[in-house]
């Protein structure tokens, strides 16, 4: 829930602002009163009662530990996943992947400029890559989130300039960005070369509806000893037609068939 964006509050509507910076940052891991109050800006006293309206209604949990989210929000949070149909329609298709190539396996979706986890498949062998349901990465370092983007080349500047805003040698890294996403743009898939994480790569391809925008992606990553360049492009073809195979349970209408494997 943490990388939400503070609007401006509609007029009546301060006391639910509050209560959702609350949330937002218990959310967050802020576990005490203490840190709710300086991670969510409000008041010590108004903090205290909305935590206990938050806890008497089960949206969060006071524990030994201190506060965590509360079982309401799963319950939502199911409610949401499957008001979507994209996860449902997605889901036999991550399977697939996973059992064939041992490797982790993601869904996502752009949601507040970032990439937002709606699927995840651990791989069977290595290290995991350190993402989970529900967790935030940027746009521009993942290989998903440059997925989810190929088609906003107006926004590609922006989008690289927010994730990487005070960084030594911006300038010289976004030509390099862009470079790399108009080859992306062109083979339909984009990758992630450890720019997120050290060790982990991977291939992610886009998900289309049936008007042909781009509504998810899914992705297969692993770390570098399993991802060597040469089994990074033999997947390219496999990953296109894996998200292919989600967008037409979209709408998206059928096309020429599906290339084989490569080796594990």
């Amino acid at each position: 829930m943490n990388g939400h964006k503070a609007g401006t509050v509609p007029p009546g509507t301060q006391t639910l602002a509050r209560g959702l910076a609350v949330l937002r940052a218990v959310a967050g891991g802020a576990h005490s009163l203490n840190d709710v109050v300086e991670s969510s800006g409000v008041g010590r006293s108004t903090a205290h009662r909305l935590l206990q309206l938050l806890e008497q209604e089960g949206y969060v949990e006071r524990r030994t530990a201190g506060y965590v989210l509360g079982p309401a929000l799963i319950e939502y949070g199911f409610l949401a996943l499957s008001n979507n149909p994209v996860p449902v329609v997605a889901r036999p298709v991550l399977e697939d992947l996973a059992s064939t190539y041992q490797d982790t396996v993601h869904l996502g979706i752009v949601d507040d400029g970032q990439v937002l986890y709606l699927d995840k498949i651990a791989g069977s062998r290595g290290p995991v890559a350190n993402s989970r349901i529900g967790h935030r990465m940027p746009l521009t370092r993942t290989g998903i989130g440059k997925a989810l983007i190929l088609d906003r080349t107006e926004h590609w500047e922006s989008l690289y300039r927010a994730d990487h805003e005070g960084e030594d040698g911006l300038e010289s890294g976004l030509a390099d960005f862009i470079r790399r996403m108009e080859g992306y743009r062109e083979s339909g898939t984009a990758m992630d070369l450890e720019e997120n994480e050290q060790w982990i790569r991977c291939v992610a391809a886009p998900v289309r509806n049936g008007g042909g925008r781009i509504v998810a992606a899914v992705s297969i990553s692993a770390t570098r000893p399993y991802f060597p360049p040469a089994r990074m492009r033999a997947l390219v073809p496999v990953m296109r037609d894996a998200a292919h195979a989600i967008s037409r349970k979209l709408g998206q209408p059928q096309r020429g068939s599906e290339v084989a494997h490569p080796r594990r």
